[in-house]
């Protein structure tokens, strides 16, 4: 009898270590999935956030695979990853979707997780960047307010990882919290984009730039580096409108903007002044380099094959251009610099109207002290 009491003992502490083993490493995992969410929750950007989920995700979900869908429709999510210096076409494991179609077909109405061995005509397209595919998988979908954002997909190469009818909550707990997260971004780019971007053309707008100019010029004068201004004005634009109407005009608008925006570097700016007119600011570059910069987008914009409802357009542009580079006095403020900056380019695009228009017409530079111009050594 003591030795069967002595047994039972045993198999209970025996027991006993095994439920505390379970609540330790419970309470091990609570606390990653909490460290997980805090980490999402505080991201400062949609990049941030990102970056998270492909790579701390991946160790937190111990997955041999793990790639993000996200809906893309217009392109302004890439742009915005561009922005923040994230190119998405380097990111193996991120795809973006340019409609809903792919989700609608893998997810039906019901928006329900795949989960089970991997189908190549059913995942193929939410691994296409992955080398090597893996045996099963769960794909789940990312939804917030009945709208569906994109996908979280994980993969593993243990068949027996994701079967059907197996238990999801902890899974798509973590996919609600993502969607959460990726739903504030994408709201607060939408937000930020709408503040600071030309929702015709999808450059910078006048606001942004006078933000950006007066900051540049600070960074300049502390820098002493030269800041140089182009102004950018479509010739004859009112004919366009007149002659094709009002929709071609915007159609050429959009056009002169990417073409422009795709002739400069990835840190200049470009921002629509006000109806046909642009001004774009570069750094670090001499009145040689920008001239020669100014004349490319001219030539460019000269040979454009225009056609907008089967009629030919022809188009023209007139820059005028101009520097400042900083003085030892440094009078003048950012915002005072820039409205003569910008005066001074304005000048010089004066000038090649009255010269015959598509042309280039050069200012002298603009100094940070008193004086009003002076010329470039």
């Amino acid at each position: 009898m003591q030795e069967d009491l002595i047994t039972n003992l045993s198999v209970l502490e025996s027991h006993l270590d095994g439920v505390l083993g379970r609540v330790n490493q419970n309470s091990r995992s609570f606390k990653k999935l909490q460290d997980f969410e805090r980490q999402l929750i505080n991201a400062s950007s949609l990049a941030e956030m990102i970056l998270l989920v492909l790579h701390e995700g991946k160790i937190f979900f111990d997955i041999d695979v793990l790639t993000f869908s996200i809906i893309d429709t217009d392109g302004e999510l890439a742009e915005s990853l561009a922005e923040e210096g994230l190119e998405s076409s380097n990111i193996k494991d991120l795809i973006l979707l340019q409609d809903k179609e792919l989700l609608n077909h893998t997810f039906s109405l019901a928006m329900r997780p795949f989960i089970g061995q991997f189908r190549p005509e059913k995942c193929d397209d939410f691994f296409s960047k992955v080398d090597e595919k893996p045996v099963c998988v769960a794909i789940i979908p990312l939804c917030r307010r009945g709208t569906v954002m994109g996908a979280l997909n994980f993969g593993s190469y243990q068949s027996e990882r994701f079967i059907d009818n197996m238990a999801t909550d902890f899974l798509e707990h973590m996919v609600s919290v993502v969607s959460i997260c990726l739903e504030n971004n994408l709201n607060y780019e939408t937000m930020r984009r709408t503040s600071y971007i030309d929702t015709l053309t999808r450059v910078n707008n006048r606001r942004f730039l006078e933000q950006r100019m007066s900051e540049e010029l600070d960074r300049c004068q502390r820098s002493n580096e030269a800041l140089s201004c182009l102004f950018l004005d479509i010739d004859h634009f009112k004919q366009v409108n007149d002659t094709y109407g009002h929709q071609a005009g915007d159609y050429v608008l959009k056009l002169v903007a990417s073409t422009i925006k795709n002739l400069l570097r990835n840190n200049d700016v470009l921002a629509r002044y006000g109806g046909e007119e642009f001004v774009a600011l570069l750094s670090h570059i001499d009145d040689k380099t920008l001239k020669s910069i100014a004349e490319r987008i001219r030539a460019t914009i000269q040979g454009l094959t225009i056609v907008f409802d089967g009629q030919a357009i022809s188009l023209t542009i007139s820059i005028g251009a101009s520097s400042c580079i900083p003085s030892e006095s440094k009078l003048l403020t950012g915002p005072v610099l820039a409205a003569k900056l910008i005066e001074s380019a304005d000048s010089a695009l004066y000038k090649a109207k009255n010269n015959g228009r598509n042309k280039v017409e050069v200012s002298e530079c603009v100094s940070d002290s008193s004086e009003v111009n002076w010329k470039r050594a």
